[in-house]
């Protein structure tokens, strides 16, 4: 073995600049291995030409030719269980200390949980850091210290702490001359992973001034396409949240700045409540009798539900991974309310085809359309798609662009008439809730 080393270890984070671990890393005493694995755990149950690993993939290629270029580094890449990369690592390296920045969802908690008593075991120590948001876990809670389930006095409460810190950037240039020299770690290609590169790309994100400044005009106009693009950016870490909170802040745009709060909430509950993730928040929703049926939801995710507007939000989330915001609560409060299915059937469609999936936002705005969440909307609330088009896309624009059939003949009939459906969803749901 050689010299004494730190491995920082990238995860949703994938970006040299403003990486709070990152940063610690570079800040110690011994030179930093920067490392990154393709978990196969997560990467067996997704598609082969997925987006977001192609996404990711090209991301490192990127971040690796810059250390080449610039550093004489590099980042080894890995594939396999973390846990089993770890045991590897440690044989192969003198390692002082793994630099790693904080993941709240269930499945991350537990494999780091596992990493850190192996790691312990070895007299390694294990750091991790507050990376992907401004605030996390408990510190956003009422005076009794519970979590805040309401979004609004959470969102309260978050600004007013916010205004009482120095919200720092973690410039890391200056450090960059303490990674490891050795430009020639382990790479891997995309089929090396098993993968093939999709033809679906993750856009580049916008938050121009002018994009903020008219965000609150123009956002629940799916025609104008006005939206920021920032999730994919801020799921896997290619931006940083603190420099796109400065940047609200800069443009004075409170619903842009609420927007990226309704994120923290959104962590947070997951958080506090991991059970979320496949129970309802409030319990007696789960006593819901959902119906499944096969013809139905593969019409609603084809989009062929017969409801123009519907019918465009998930030909646009097939064809390109992404959906407009306002269009997200149509179609989910469709499928639960119009069809009567369980949300979670909608959170998995979602899970596999969003290149913004992120678990604590989808299983909450599921939740939300569903009436089961925290803050949700009420259960009697259920969105007509037919005036939702008067409201949000009145010339048509939307629809032409993503169902150009919409007024063929060869355009399917409504699966389900409203006003039925309505009635079947509050007497479904009057049943198991009373």
């Amino acid at each position: 073995m050689s010299k004494k080393i730190n491995i920082f270890w990238f995860r949703r984070d994938l970006r040299l600049d403003d990486n709070l671990g990152f940063f610690e890393a570079l800040k110690a005493e011994h030179p930093v291995l920067p490392i990154f694995i393709f978990d196969t755990k997560i990467l067996d149950q997704l598609p082969k030409d997925d987006a977001r690993v192609t996404f990711i993939h090209e991301t490192l290629q990127h971040l690796r030719q810059t250390l080449q270029d610039e550093h004489k580094s590099s980042i080894a890449l890995y594939k396999g269980e973390p846990i089993e990369i770890y045991k590897q690592l440690v044989q192969d390296y003198d390692i002082e200390t793994v630099f790693t920045n904080h993941d709240y969802e269930p499945y991350a908690t537990e494999r780091d949980t596992e990493i850190k008593t192996l790691l312990g075991d070895n007299n390694i120590e294990f750091k991790t850091y507050k990376d992907q948001v401004i605030f996390e876990k408990s510190e956003i809670v009422k005076k009794d210290g519970k979590p805040y389930m309401v979004y609004t006095p959470y969102m309260r409460k978050w600004k007013e702490k916010f205004r009482t810190i120095d919200l720092e950037i973690f410039y890391t240039n200056s450090y960059l001359s303490n990674l490891i020299e050795h430009s020639r770690l382990p790479n891997l290609t995309l089929s090396d992973i098993g993968f093939e590169k999709s033809n679906q790309d993750v856009l580049d994100y916008d938050v121009t001034p002018t994009l903020i400044q008219t965000y609150e005009a123009t956002r629940n106009f799916p025609a104008q396409d006005s939206t920021s693009r920032l999730g994919p950016h801020l799921r896997f870490g290619t931006v940083s949240i603190r420099k796109m909170v400065k940047k609200a802040i800069a443009e004075e745009n409170e619903i842009f700045w609420q927007e990226l709060i309704w994120r923290e909430f959104f962590t947070q509950i997951l958080w506090h409540f991991p059970h979320t993730k496949n129970e309802a928040f409030k319990p007696k929703y789960d006593r819901i009798e959902w119906r499944y049926n096969e013809t139905e939801f593969k019409a609603w995710c084809k989009g062929e539900t017969g409801y123009p507007l519907v019918d465009a939000g998930m030909r646009e989330l097939n064809a390109t991974g992404f959906m407009h915001n306002r269009i997200r609560m149509l179609v989910g409060s469709f499928l639960c309310k119009h069809l009567l299915m369980d949300w979670r059937l909608g959170e998995a469609y979602f899970a596999e085809k969003l290149h913004d999936y992120d678990m604590a936002s989808n299983v909450g705005n599921w939740q939300w359309v569903a009436g089961s969440g925290v803050d949700a909307s009420p259960y009697f609330r259920i969105f007509n798609p037919t005036t939702q088009i008067d409201k949000f896309d009145k010339n048509h624009e939307y629809i032409k662009q993503w169902v150009p059939d919409y007024q063929e003949l060869t355009y399917p009939k409504p699966i389900v008439e409203h006003k039925a459906a309505r009635e079947r969803c509050l007497k479904t749901y009057k049943a198991a809730l009373n």
